[in-house]
Protein backbone atom coordinates (compact mmCIF):
# COMPACT_ATOMS: atom_id res chain seq x y z
CA UNK A 1 0.00 0.00 0.00
CA UNK A 2 1.16 3.59 -0.88
CA UNK A 3 1.85 5.77 1.82
CA UNK A 4 -0.56 8.26 0.07
CA UNK A 5 -3.31 5.74 0.92
CA UNK A 6 -2.43 5.18 4.22
CA UNK A 7 -2.46 8.48 4.63
CA UNK A 8 -6.04 9.10 2.94
CA UNK A 9 -7.68 6.08 2.97
CA UNK A 10 -8.23 6.56 -0.54
CA UNK A 11 -11.34 8.62 -0.65
CA UNK A 12 -9.93 12.07 -0.57
CA UNK A 13 -10.43 13.31 -3.95
CA UNK A 14 -13.42 15.96 -3.66
CA UNK A 15 -11.78 17.20 -0.25
CA UNK A 16 -8.58 17.78 -2.02
CA UNK A 17 -9.99 19.36 -5.15
CA UNK A 18 -12.13 21.96 -2.98
CA UNK A 19 -8.72 22.83 -1.13
CA UNK A 20 -7.01 23.83 -4.36
CA UNK A 21 -10.34 25.44 -5.31
CA UNK A 22 -10.53 27.19 -2.39
CA UNK A 23 -6.64 28.38 -2.54
CA UNK A 24 -7.54 29.61 -6.30
CA UNK A 25 -10.44 31.76 -5.57
CA UNK A 26 -8.44 33.29 -2.79
CA UNK A 27 -6.08 34.47 -5.00
CA UNK A 28 -3.17 31.92 -4.70
CA UNK A 29 -1.09 30.45 -7.94
CA UNK A 30 -1.93 27.18 -7.77
CA UNK A 31 -0.37 26.45 -11.11
CA UNK A 32 3.64 26.79 -10.46
CA UNK A 33 4.09 23.50 -11.35
CA UNK A 34 2.26 23.95 -14.29
CA UNK A 35 4.25 27.34 -15.35
CA UNK A 36 8.02 25.54 -14.61
CA UNK A 37 7.06 22.56 -16.48
CA UNK A 38 5.56 24.86 -19.45
CA UNK A 39 9.38 26.72 -20.01
CA UNK A 40 11.20 23.75 -19.89
CA UNK A 41 9.26 22.19 -23.05
CA UNK A 42 7.34 23.78 -26.09
CA UNK A 43 3.94 23.98 -26.72
CA UNK A 44 2.39 20.86 -27.91
CA UNK A 45 4.83 18.40 -26.33
CA UNK A 46 3.68 15.27 -24.59
CA UNK A 47 2.96 15.61 -20.93
CA UNK A 48 2.48 12.84 -18.60
CA UNK A 49 1.03 13.83 -15.42
CA UNK A 50 2.58 10.98 -13.04
CA UNK A 51 0.62 10.83 -9.96
CA UNK A 52 -1.51 13.30 -11.20
CA UNK A 53 -4.42 13.42 -8.50
CA UNK A 54 -7.13 15.82 -9.26
CA UNK A 55 -5.53 16.48 -12.43
CA UNK A 56 -4.82 19.91 -11.40
CA UNK A 57 -1.16 20.13 -13.33
CA UNK A 58 -2.61 18.19 -16.39
CA UNK A 59 -5.59 20.48 -16.95
CA UNK A 60 -3.53 23.50 -16.61
CA UNK A 61 -1.06 22.50 -19.16
CA UNK A 62 -3.95 21.05 -21.61
CA UNK A 63 -5.06 24.96 -21.37
CA UNK A 64 -1.76 26.16 -22.27
CA UNK A 65 -1.29 23.98 -25.14
CA UNK A 66 0.30 20.51 -24.11
CA UNK A 67 -0.77 17.58 -24.99
CA UNK A 68 -1.33 15.91 -21.24
CA UNK A 69 -2.32 12.02 -19.69
CA UNK A 70 -2.80 11.50 -16.54
CA UNK A 71 -1.55 8.80 -14.13
CA UNK A 72 -3.15 7.84 -10.90
CA UNK A 73 -4.08 4.58 -8.00
CA UNK A 74 -6.35 6.62 -6.35
CA UNK A 75 -9.65 6.19 -8.21
CA UNK A 76 -11.38 9.06 -6.18
CA UNK A 77 -8.59 11.69 -7.38
CA UNK A 78 -9.50 10.42 -10.39
CA UNK A 79 -12.88 11.12 -10.52
CA UNK A 80 -12.42 14.43 -9.80
CA UNK A 81 -10.11 15.15 -12.79
CA UNK A 82 -12.54 13.17 -14.80
CA UNK A 83 -15.44 15.14 -13.74
CA UNK A 84 -13.47 18.10 -14.42
CA UNK A 85 -11.83 17.10 -17.88
CA UNK A 86 -13.45 14.36 -19.43
CA UNK A 87 -11.99 14.52 -22.69
CA UNK A 88 -8.85 14.44 -21.39
CA UNK A 89 -6.72 10.66 -21.01
CA UNK A 90 -6.91 9.90 -17.52
CA UNK A 91 -5.40 6.38 -16.65
CA UNK A 92 -5.82 4.31 -12.89
CA UNK A 93 -2.26 2.86 -12.55
CA UNK A 94 0.84 1.79 -10.17
CA UNK A 95 3.72 3.83 -11.32
CA UNK A 96 6.16 1.30 -9.84
CA UNK A 97 4.42 -1.11 -12.38
CA UNK A 98 3.50 1.62 -14.72
CA UNK A 99 4.06 -0.19 -18.52
CA UNK A 100 2.70 0.82 -22.59
CA UNK A 101 3.35 4.50 -22.36
CA UNK A 102 6.21 5.97 -24.29
CA UNK A 103 7.22 9.33 -26.25
CA UNK A 104 6.40 11.71 -23.55
CA UNK A 105 8.41 14.77 -23.61
CA UNK A 106 8.00 15.37 -20.16
CA UNK A 107 7.14 13.78 -17.33
CA UNK A 108 6.36 15.58 -13.91
CA UNK A 109 6.08 13.93 -10.93
CA UNK A 110 4.71 17.38 -8.24
CA UNK A 111 2.67 16.82 -4.68
CA UNK A 112 5.30 14.70 -2.85
CA UNK A 113 4.64 11.91 -5.49
CA UNK A 114 7.99 10.55 -4.85
CA UNK A 115 8.10 10.09 -1.01
CA UNK A 116 4.18 8.62 -0.94
CA UNK A 117 5.03 5.99 -2.72
CA UNK A 118 4.55 2.52 -1.19
CA UNK A 119 7.34 1.96 0.57
CA UNK A 120 10.48 -0.11 -1.58
CA UNK A 121 8.59 0.67 -4.90
CA UNK A 122 10.40 3.87 -5.50
CA UNK A 123 13.35 2.52 -7.48
CA UNK A 124 10.91 1.05 -9.79
CA UNK A 125 8.68 4.33 -10.34
CA UNK A 126 11.59 6.46 -11.00
CA UNK A 127 12.85 3.62 -13.58
CA UNK A 128 9.02 3.66 -14.97
CA UNK A 129 8.85 7.08 -15.59
CA UNK A 130 12.14 7.61 -17.06
CA UNK A 131 11.04 4.97 -19.61
CA UNK A 132 8.03 6.80 -20.56
CA UNK A 133 10.00 9.39 -21.80
CA UNK A 134 11.64 9.99 -25.57
CA UNK A 135 14.86 10.09 -25.66
CA UNK A 136 15.88 13.89 -24.59
CA UNK A 137 12.73 13.88 -22.57
CA UNK A 138 12.53 15.90 -19.03
CA UNK A 139 11.12 13.83 -15.94
CA UNK A 140 10.78 17.05 -13.21
CA UNK A 141 9.87 15.89 -9.58
CA UNK A 142 9.59 18.17 -6.76
CA UNK A 143 8.83 16.89 -3.40
CA UNK A 144 9.85 17.39 0.67
CA UNK A 145 12.76 16.28 2.27
CA UNK A 146 12.04 17.18 5.77
CA UNK A 147 9.06 17.46 8.28
CA UNK A 148 7.68 20.38 7.55
CA UNK A 149 7.13 20.11 3.68
CA UNK A 150 5.89 16.51 3.76
CA UNK A 151 2.35 15.00 5.68
CA UNK A 152 4.54 12.21 6.84
CA UNK A 153 7.66 11.52 8.61
CA UNK A 154 10.52 12.13 5.46
CA UNK A 155 11.65 9.03 3.63
CA UNK A 156 13.50 10.23 0.56
CA UNK A 157 16.86 11.89 0.13
CA UNK A 158 18.15 13.70 -2.48
CA UNK A 159 21.39 12.09 -2.94
CA UNK A 160 19.21 8.48 -3.14
CA UNK A 161 16.35 10.13 -5.56
CA UNK A 162 19.07 10.57 -7.86
CA UNK A 163 20.53 7.43 -7.61
CA UNK A 164 17.76 5.70 -8.38
CA UNK A 165 17.76 8.71 -11.60
CA UNK A 166 21.00 7.80 -12.42
CA UNK A 167 20.50 3.94 -12.55
CA UNK A 168 17.47 4.43 -14.68
CA UNK A 169 19.88 6.36 -17.48
CA UNK A 170 18.70 9.89 -16.54
CA UNK A 171 21.47 12.90 -15.60
CA UNK A 172 20.55 15.67 -13.40
CA UNK A 173 20.05 18.68 -15.37
CA UNK A 174 18.66 21.36 -13.04
CA UNK A 175 17.72 21.76 -8.91
CA UNK A 176 15.36 24.30 -8.16
CA UNK A 177 13.82 25.45 -4.17
CA UNK A 178 10.56 25.82 -5.37
CA UNK A 179 8.23 25.52 -8.24
CA UNK A 180 9.25 29.42 -9.12
CA UNK A 181 12.49 27.89 -10.05
CA UNK A 182 14.43 29.77 -6.90
CA UNK A 183 18.25 28.21 -7.17
CA UNK A 184 18.56 25.03 -4.72
CA UNK A 185 20.89 26.15 -2.03
CA UNK A 186 20.07 23.15 0.34
CA UNK A 187 16.71 23.42 2.17
CA UNK A 188 13.31 21.04 2.90
CA UNK A 189 12.14 21.25 -0.25
CA UNK A 190 13.45 20.00 -4.07
CA UNK A 191 12.72 20.44 -7.75
CA UNK A 192 14.87 18.28 -9.86
CA UNK A 193 15.04 18.17 -13.19
CA UNK A 194 16.50 14.87 -15.73
CA UNK A 195 16.79 14.35 -18.91
CA UNK A 196 17.54 11.23 -20.88
CA UNK A 197 20.43 11.57 -22.64
CA UNK A 198 20.29 12.46 -26.64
Amino acid sequence: MSRWAELTGGGSGAEYASRFARLADSGVDVHGEATLCASLVPAGARVLDAGCGTGRVAIRMAELGYDCTGVDLDVSMLAEARRRAPEMSWIEADLATLTGLHGFDLVVAAGNVIPLLAPGTEPAAVRALAGALRTGGLLVAGFGLDAAHLPIPPSVELAEYDGWCEASGLTLEHRFATWDAAPYEGGGYAVSVHRRPL
